[in-house]
C-alpha cells in the first residue's frame, strides 16, 4: 500500500524531561501537520517488550499472574519481559519463558511484531509461539511475585474474548494463535 514518506511533523526543539536505565521522555516543541505551533512528548523504551505464548502437545498454555504497579490491579498474561536493545529478542524470549515458567522450547516461531502504544511511545513488542515444551525450574526475578497456572488454550482464548485478559501483548497472541488454529496453520 503506498502512503507518503515524508514526515509532515517539524521539531523546532527538543528537551530531556526524565531518564532512568528502563526509560526516557522527551517534549518537542513542533510545527505540527496543519502548519500550528504545538508540543508533543515522546516516551522511549530502552528495551524491547518480549511475548512469549507456550503451547504444548496437548494444547495447554501458561498463564502468569502477576500485581501490574502502573494499573494497579492484578493480571493475566503470558509470559512476558524486556530486552535489550542490540540483544537478540529470540534469546530474551528464551530468558523471560524460563525465568517465569521454568519452560523450555526447542520451536520457535515469531509470530506478531506490534507497537504498543504508537500515540506517545515508540515501544516495540515481539511475540513468540513456544512449542515442544520440557520443564525445569522457574528462576523469577527478585522484583516478581508470579502465579503460573497451565490452562486450556481454549480457556485462554475465552479469557481474551470475555475481557478477563486485557494486556495488550497477550491479547494479540491469543487472537493470532486462535487464526492460525483456525486456518490450520499451526
Amino acid at each position: 500500500m503506498q502512503h507518503p514518506e515524508d514526515n509532515p511533523w517539524q521539531i523546532t526543539s527538543e528537551k530531556a524531561i526524565y531518564n532512568n536505565p528502563w526509560i526516557s521522555v522527551t517534549e518537542y516543541q513542533v510545527i505540527n501537520p496543519s502548519g500550528n505551533p504545538g508540543i508533543y512528548g515522546k516516551l522511549h523504551y530502552k528495551n524491547l517488550a518480549i511475548g512469549v505464548l507456550p503451547l504444548d502437545e496437548d494444547m495447554n498454555t501458561y498463564l502468569v499472574g502477576q500485581y501490574r504497579f502502573v494499573l494497579n490491579q492484578y493480571s493475566w498474561e503470558m509470559p512476558e519481559g524486556g530486552g535489550p536493545e542490540g540483544t537478540d529478542p529470540l534469546e530474551s524470549a528464551k530468558r523471560e519463558l524460563l525465568e517465569e515458567t521454568g519452560l523450555k522450547a526447542t520451536q520457535w516461531t515469531e509470530i506478531q511484531r506490534l507497537h504498543l502504544s504508537n500515540s506517545v511511545s515508540d515501544e516495540l513488542s515481539i511475540i513468540y509461539l513456544a512449542r515442544n515444551l520440557a520443564q525445569f525450574e522457574a528462576e523469577p526475578e527478585d522484583t516478581e511475585q508470579l502465579i503460573v497456572k497451565k490452562i486450556p488454550f481454549a480457556q485462554m482464548y475465552q479469557m481474551v474474548c470475555n475481557g478477563e485478559i486485557t494486556d495488550a501483548m497477550t491479547v494479540a497472541a491469543v487472537l493470532k494463535v486462535q487464526l492460525m488454529i483456525t486456518e490450520n496453520r499451526l
